[in-house]
């Protein structure tokens, strides 16, 4: 049994631990609700370029768009979004399981992978995979991502499909619904699609400058980047959500060591108190005889 000494070194320590993970915690929620806010906040934003889309869609310009075209897939570009920082959960871990699921779905389909790794975990997993054409690597994206980390992979993307290096662009990244309930998801951006939405009136009497197809080529190339950062949005506030709930489970987990370190301590306090009395006591008889 450890000593009294030993025992309260181990509760100042738990105690210290838990400090510093309920510190982390309550960054980590801070952090979840800023990105909740800009995830909502770029939602007008799809909507428009969607609403857009689909008055471009009623009139047939967009069957002639390369960006539309849909072709067999021979060749699928992987776009894989994770964190940078350890102490998520099961976050990092749940990406790399779908992603690996999507490279044995395309190797027995016989089509070949490319892969854009954004984070730094996802990158120093996938460059360390044998056989994988990495195109691209990006670490350490801001909580809030803007046109220097969006544009060099949302060009990519582009390029690779018109120039038919690859039939297909899916993002692999964490949906945020709620503070605990997150699902990797694997959604295809190109050839491009968008959610069919009622057309307001302002949109279906707009002009069209300098040309419908000026217009549209802008829309679809924003509304893929649109659906990439909005990708981005949702993990980092995923990671976030999950390293809230790893650190609070750590807390937990602290208050109930410390809780158990404190009963044990106090039986061996009290046996070490037991003990000097039985020795006072027996000291008292042997006097007295």
């Amino acid at each position: 049994m450890a000593s009294l000494r030993q025992l309260k070194q181990r509760i100042r320590s738990v105690k210290n631990t838990k400090q510093i993970t309920k510190a982390m915690q309550l960054v980590a929620a801070s952090k979840m609700r800023r990105a909740q806010e800009l995830d909502k906040a770029s939602q007008p934003y799809t909507q428009a370029a969607s609403e857009i889309l689909s008055y471009l869609a009623g009139q047939g310009v967009t069957d002639r768009h390369p960006l539309f075209e849909a072709r067999e897939v021979k060749a699928r570009l992987l776009i894989v979004i994770a964190g940078d920082k350890p102490l998520v959960g099961a976050y990092t871990s749940n990406v790399m399981k779908a992603y690996l699921r999507e490279r044995k779905a395309d190797g027995s389909a016989h089509v070949k992978s490319e892969t854009i790794a954004v984070g730094r975990k996802v990158a120093q997993f996938v460059t360390r995979l044998k056989d994988t054409d990495v195109t691209g690597v990006y670490e350490h994206i801001p909580d809030h991502p803007e046109g220097d980390e969006l544009h060099p992979i949302l060009e990519t993307a582009r390029q690779k499909f018109i120039n038919g290096d690859v039939d297909a662009v899916d993002v692999i990244y964490t949906e945020f619904t709620s503070s605990i309930s997150q699902q990797v998801t694997v959604k295809r951006i190109l050839p491009a699609g968008f959610t069919e939405t009622e057309v307001p009136e302002t949109v279906r009497e707009a002009l069209y400058e300098p040309s419908v197809e000026a217009v549209l080529d802008a829309t679809v190339i924003r509304l893929v980047g649109a659906q990439i950062f909005q990708a981005l949005l949702d993990a980092k506030a995923s990671e976030y959500s999950m390293q809230m709930i790893a650190m609070k489970n750590a807390t937990d987990n602290a208050s109930d060591i410390a809780s158990a370190l404190t009963i044990e301590m106090n039986k061996v306090r009290q046996g070490a108190i037991t003990q000097e009395l039985a020795e006072i006591s027996g000291g008292v008889e042997a006097l007295a005889e």
